[in-house]
C-alpha cells in the first residue's frame, strides 16, 4: 500500500469533528481530528488520532473535560456547541422595539457563565 503525503505510514486519512459537553460542569467545546489509518508489521490495521500534528488518544475511548477533567461527556456531531451558544446569545438579546426588561439572575455588567442547561436546552424535545 502507498503512504499518504505528509502522513508517514498512513494508508488513508479521514477528517472528523466532534462536539463535547461535560455533564458535570457544562463546559462545551469542539475539536477536529485527522484519523490516520495504518497497517503494522504483522498486517493488522490500526488508527491514530492527530490534532495539530500531535498524536492524541481517541476522543471516543475515555475523553476528559478540558475544564474540570471529568470523564462523563456527551459527544455530539460537529456544530452542536456553536449552535447552542448562538441560540443562547439570541435569547439574551434586547428586543429591537418595545419595553426593555432587565435580565434576571445576575448583576448588570457581569459576564455570563455557561452552565450545562445553557448548552443542552436546545437539544430537549418539546412535548407535543
Amino acid at each position: 500500500m502507498s503512504e499518504i503525503a505528509g502522513h508517514p505510514g498512513a494508508t488513508a486519512v479521514v477528517n472528523e469533528s466532534y462536539s463535547f459537553a461535560c455533564m458535570r460542569c457544562g463546559h462545551g467545546w469542539e475539536q477536529s481530528y485527522e484519523i490516520e489509518h495504518h497497517v503494522d508489521g504483522d498486517g493488522r490495521e490500526f488508527v491514530q488520532y492527530v490534532v495539530d500534528g500531535q498524536i492524541v488518544p481517541s476522543p471516543l475511548s475515555r475523553p476528559a473535560c478540558a475544564n474540570c477533567d471529568h470523564h462523563v461527556l456527551r459527544i455530539m456531531r460537529p456544530g452542536r456547541v456553536a449552535s447552542a451558544r448562538d441560540a443562547a446569545h439570541r435569547q439574551h438579546r434586547t428586543p429591537a422595539a418595545g419595553p426593555v426588561e432587565a435580565p434576571t439572575g445576575g448583576e448588570p455588567g457581569q459576564d455570563h457563565h455557561w452552565h450545562l442547561a445553557d448548552l443542552l436546552h436546545v437539544f430537549q424535545r418539546k412535548a407535543s
